[in-house]
């Protein structure tokens, strides 16, 4: 009964809320660097609430390089009726206009990976704005 509890407290909270909406929705593995633009949220809180969701069962980890990617859990066992209850209810304009920007930054991916690193918004701006107009 404890886990179950714990895997509600770590949805408890609207960073990791929109965390796992990012995930639930794009389907992909994630680097901090992208879930910081995409959340316009600092790294600080942008890896707390990964490392809650990731010790609740939510998410592993793989690291390719210097990145380490975040994916959700394949064995979801009974997280997988959360995740299919978050999926029906995730949908207000928070959680839309963070889908939008995470799909710009994907877009700069190349070979399906994260190839920029941290930078600046208005950084972040123009290299999308370059990539439209390739």
């Amino acid at each position: 009964m404890n886990k179950i509890i714990d895997k509600f407290k770590a949805l408890s909270d609207e960073t990791r809320l929109r965390v796992i909406n990012l995930f639930i929705k794009s389907s992909k593995n994630l680097c901090v660097c992208e879930l910081m633009d995409a959340l316009s949220l600092p790294q600080y809180t942008v890896s707390k609430a990964l490392n809650v969701l990731k010790s609740a069962g939510f998410f592993t980890t793989e690291k390719e390089g210097t990145w380490i990617y975040y994916k959700l859990n394949k064995d979801l066992g009974e997280i997988k009726p959360i995740i299919n209850f978050l999926k029906s209810y995730l949908h207000s304009d928070t959680f839309m206009k963070d889908e939008e920007r995470l799909q710009k930054r994907l877009a700069l991916r190349e070979n399906n990976k994260c190839v920029v690193g941290i930078i600046s918004e208005k950084e972040l701006l123009k290299l999308i704005k370059e990539k439209v107009e390739k």
